[in-house]
């Protein structure tokens, strides 16, 4: 059973369809393991086991039907009978569809996100939601709902946010795969602490619709969807099952994918960043980083270290890009009250009354202050000189930087903390593809990584990065749960 937890998506879905596997006995598999780490982790916060069951069993006689015909696996969709998961804040149909809300703990979706179709489609099974942080608003996955999610490695510590559950629940072992968002780190973070892959996809390349709350004006810009992977050879298919417009997103747009069979490390330029945090770097994530390098190198790339201490005041110009909403948008005082905007003794209420989490309560705050519009407008103008930055050190290689500066912290460390988020979140405003790669654990036995990042478009490199890394090194390490 254990070997069915570990396998990738492709691996399994190749063997339920020349029947090596059933697609129950996989299904049984990961419902065991998420049943059993369920008190500990707090990850999984509502299922439908039960229709899972059922449609593993109808594929089994759809397998069978199609090897009857002669057809075998030519007329069978690519991950036919694969488990997977999904953030709450993106539409799963008939789930709840909240973001950790407790205004909203009666919502549930009408009908599932565009890249959740598009999985389904090609076969994959939901197994339920995971859990947020509320809001999406936080890189730890607690709310007032749900609860907190615990690392699969550490229950004392934070799996991150804010697709914190996703995280935990892939790297438990639990799902081969799950469905999450990025806006400022919310993937990469998360696959860190819990020391699996995740991508955060090239701008524009995959649907928003169905997330909840929607985000608009240039703060959308920011936002991508995309996997959390056990196996880095999952990431690329995936990507491409869930890319491409759906005619309700306006920010997608076609753009083709290479293949990482075409990716030469054979002279590669590798930019490796140095004074870019007011804090040092743990010796376990610098450690992570230059193992990751060295591979490289040995594989004939070439590598630069380049300084920035640009990178030591961008919290506030990403933050104000991430304001940055579009006319007509709701308050978040509205998004908290499910659609009540609060001002005066309504908004006191929320910062200072019960169900609310610290971090919301201080976003709340700092959304209440004004700010002058020719201050906001000249940190947009900041934000796009980092963005442009960061494009131009990247250039037709890739940017080995960590998401963060050490292992995951204990619950509640990050709370008034906004700059743990400039790792990742710099990679947002450049609306570049990045890729969180598992490198190990530290000696305290939590998980290290490393970001790869390449140029907008350029998805299947980063991701070629993380296959040649995992060869080496051996990507995720089951935790002992």
């Amino acid at each position: 059973m254990a070997d069915l937890t570990e396998r990738s998506a492709i691996n399994l879905a190749e063997a339920i369809r020349r029947r090596e596997l059933s697609a129950l006995e996989v299904m049984e598999a990961h419902i065991e393991l998420l049943e059993r780490t369920a008190p500990r982790l707090n990850a999984i916060v509502a299922n439908r086991f039960a229709q899972a069951r059922e449609q593993a069993q109808e594929i089994e006689q759809r397998i069978n039907a199609a090897h009857f015909r002669g057809s075998g696996v030519t007329e069978l969709p690519p991950l036919l009978g694969v488990p997977f998961t999904v953030k709450e804040s993106i539409a799963l149909e008939g789930m709840p569809h909240s973001a950790g809300v407790r205004a909203r703990r009666d919502h549930r979706a009408s009908r599932s996100a565009t890249v959740v179709e598009r999985l389904v489609d090609a076969g994959a099974i939901p197994l339920g939601v995971t859990n947020i942080s509320e809001l999406t608003l936080w890189i730890e996955s607690d709310n007032g709902l749900y609860g907190r999610t615990n690392n699969p490695y550490d229950p004392s510590r934070t799996a991150g946010g804010s697709s914190g559950g996703e995280g935990a629940v892939v790297g438990s072992g639990g799902s081969p795969f799950g469905v999450a968002a990025d806006i400022g780190g919310s993937i990469r973070i998360p696959a860190l602490y819990c020391g699996v892959f995740g991508h955060k996809p090239s701008a524009g390349l995959i649907p928003h619709t169905g997330m909840w709350p929607e985000v608009s004006g240039e703060a959308a810009n920011l936002l991508a969807l995309g996997p959390i992977t056990r196996r880095a050879e999952d990431l690329l298919p995936l990507l491409k099952i869930m890319a491409g417009p759906d005619g309700i997103d306006p920010l997608v747009k076609p753009l083709a994918l290479g293949d990482v069979t075409s990716v030469s490390l054979d002279g590669l330029p590798v930019t490796v960043i140095e004074d870019s945090s007011i804090r040092p770097m743990s010796r376990g994530m610098r450690d992570a980083r230059e193992r990751a390098v060295g591979a490289l190198v040995s594989a004939g790339a070439s590598v630069r270290t380049v300084s920035l201490p640009s990178w030591r005041h961008a919290l506030i110009p990403f933050l104000a890009a991430l304001q940055s909403s579009g006319p007509g948008a709701p308050a978040l005082s509205a998004l908290l009250t499910d659609g009540q905007e609060s001002s005066g003794l309504g908004l006191l209420k929320l910062l200072f009354g019960p169900g609310h989490t610290l971090p919301t309560k201080l976003t709340l705050l700092a959304d209440a202050l004004p700010t002058r519009e020719p201050l906001r407008e000249q940190l947009r103008t900041r934000s796009h000189d980092l963005a442009e930055e960061l494009i131009e050190v990247i250039g037709g290689g890739v940017l080995l930087h960590p998401a963060q500066l050490s292992v995951a912290p204990h619950h509640r460390r990050t709370y008034g903390r906004p700059w743990l988020t400039t790792p990742t979140a710099i990679f947002n405003l450049a609306g570049v593809p990045v890729t969180e790669v598992p490198m190990g654990l530290s000696p305290e036995g939590l998980p290290l990584g490393i970001q790869v990042a390449a140029a907008h478009g350029q998805d299947h490199l980063a991701i070629a990065i993380a296959v040649e890394l995992e060869a080496v090194f051996g990507g995720w390490v089951p935790p002992t749960l």
